[in-house]
């Protein structure tokens, strides 16, 4: 079981009519706003979400842009196979040199992926701005099993949170199998948690020391 929509390339469209949407959207920026990366991210989110089953097309039975800023996603889709597909847009502008984004929590995806039918996608738009003038320069548009891990990275926060490691260089293997994706998973899992043991008792054994020092001090304070 496995979505025709993605493994049979259709989202591929669907990231064109997004820059074509993007593009020909005017003035939806000041010169205030332009200059701000956040600013432009949720603008752009805003004109994706507000047609985005008009961009997803015949493929769409259901859809819903109404999320909370903490959930997986940012808008979601039912395709017309039944696959429930949630997707977190990101966008990046071109000249920023360095940007790891957050995507998901290791345990969520876990979670989410024990039904094959949901789908975790993220959507990056990345753009340039001239003026006040949005230009997009590239739509990924991929489940999270199409990225390949040595674009990838986990940052220490709760179980564990997957991160791009630089956005400046997203790399996509089309087609990617599911169950081979949430295996190397695991492994970088089962490398990470053992090296957060080792920080975690270093921190463990510095604050033992400092303890120790606060235990000592004459308590000037009283």
């Amino acid at each position: 079981m496995k979505s025709s929509f993605f493994y049979d390339g259709h989202h591929k469209k669907v990231s064109a009519r997004i820059k074509d949407r993007i593009d020909s959207a005017n003035d939806f920026l000041s010169e205030h706003t332009a200059g701000s990366p956040r600013a432009v991210g949720d603008a752009i989110e805003r004109i994706v979400s507000d047609k985005f089953a008009d961009l997803i097309g015949d493929w769409c039975k259901e859809c819903s842009i109404n999320f909370a800023r903490r959930a997986m996603a940012d808008v979601a889709f039912t395709d017309k196979d039944g696959f429930y597909c949630v997707v977190d847009v990101k966008t990046h502008r071109d000249d920023t040199k360095f940007n790891m984004p957050n995507l998901t929590s290791v345990e969520r995806l876990a979670r989410f992926y024990e039904d094959d039918k949901n789908i975790f996608a993220l959507m990056l738009v990345s753009y340039r701005v001239e003026g006040s003038k949005v230009t997009v320069s590239d739509v990924t548009f991929a489940p999270i099993e199409f990225l390949d891990w040595d674009c990838l990275t986990l940052g220490a926060l709760g179980w564990g949170q997957i991160q791009i490691a630089n956005s400046n260089r997203v790399l996509l293997r089309d087609g990617y199998s599911r169950k081979s994706w949430m295996l190397s998973l695991c492994e970088e899992m089962l490398e990470f948690y053992p090296k957060e043991i080792v920080k975690i008792n270093e921190r463990v054994t510095r604050f033992e020391a400092v303890q120790k020092y606060w235990k000592q001090k004459e308590d000037l304070w009283t």
